[in-house]
């Protein structure tokens, strides 16, 4: 076999090694997915974000519709508001109520819906929308909120499968917030609903008054970023290690084929 020929294989092989990394990488990261802010504790409160990336190049996303499950039903969720984005909570009734703090709760949150006031989430962006929840339920070891992203195109995709054990990731999986074990506050790594409710004075205030609040807000994007980038790091370093390795592995054959002639 000549040198050039083996070159060429060996150009291809790296190839489609890229090309399957790349893919995979894609896949991985066009996911909308919930992560919370320090500890969601079973029978606490916690803050946590739903973190919504654009996948398409030619639409942006205008429109998500998170659900959360009424067998395991929560008292409180409360939506911090987002700049160019509009917030709508819908409750449905209990078959059976809740008792949250001495009080019976005969409805809880099913859905929260935000609409993009402007252009919405551009190709190539990613938005987080954080929320308040609790009481997290003491039964549960996560929860599944599945949740709808609708397209300025009119697409709509349905982030609605839920992973099975032992399975392949499905192709559109639903957000899944894991829960910790209960701590012994029940307060969790989140804010109370009145600490969430004075976040929520504080930040609709915004807009007329100059305070703390929005440097806070600042921050937590920041973090965001910052954690952000560092998983993209270490996903980019990891794709360059492979790389290496085929090419290294091309290399010693053509240098196994030139001692052999």
């Amino acid at each position: 076999m000549s040198v050039s020929r083996i070159s060429t294989r060996a150009a291809l092989a790296g190839g489609v090694a890229l090309s399957s990394v790349v893919l995979l990488s894609g896949t991985a990261f066009a996911h909308v997915g919930v992560q919370p802010q320090g500890e969601a504790a079973k029978g606490g409160y916690a803050t946590v974000n739903v973190k919504v990336p654009n996948e398409r190049d030619n639409a942006s996303t205008v429109k998500l519709e998170v659900n959360f499950p009424l067998d395991h039903p929560l008292a409180s969720v409360m939506p911090q508001p987002v700049p160019g984005w509009k917030a709508e909570v819908t409750k449905s009734k209990l078959d059976k109520p809740l008792e949250l703090h001495g009080k019976k709760i005969n409805e809880a949150v099913s859905k929260v819906t935000w609409t993009a006031d402007g252009s919405g989430i551009g190709p190539g962006e990613f938005q987080q929308f954080p929320l308040s929840l609790g009481q997290l339920p003491e039964d549960a070891d996560q929860l599944v909120l599945k949740s709808i992203q609708t397209y300025s195109n009119k697409e709509v995709v349905r982030w609605i499968e839920e992973r099975k054990e032992g399975a392949e990731e499905p192709q559109n999986p639903a957000p899944v917030l894991k829960l910790s074990a209960a701590s012994d506050d029940h307060h969790g790594g989140g804010a109370t609903p009145s600490a969430a409710a004075s976040a929520s004075a504080s930040a609709g205030e915004e807009n007329g008054h100059d305070d703390k609040a929005g440097d806070h807000d600042k921050d937590t994007v920041a973090s965001s970023s910052s954690s952000s980038s560092s998983d993209t790091t270490a996903r980019i370093l990891g794709i360059i290690g492979i790389l290496v390795g085929v090419a290294g592995v091309a290399f010693g054959v053509l240098a196994g084929r030139r001692r052999s002639a």
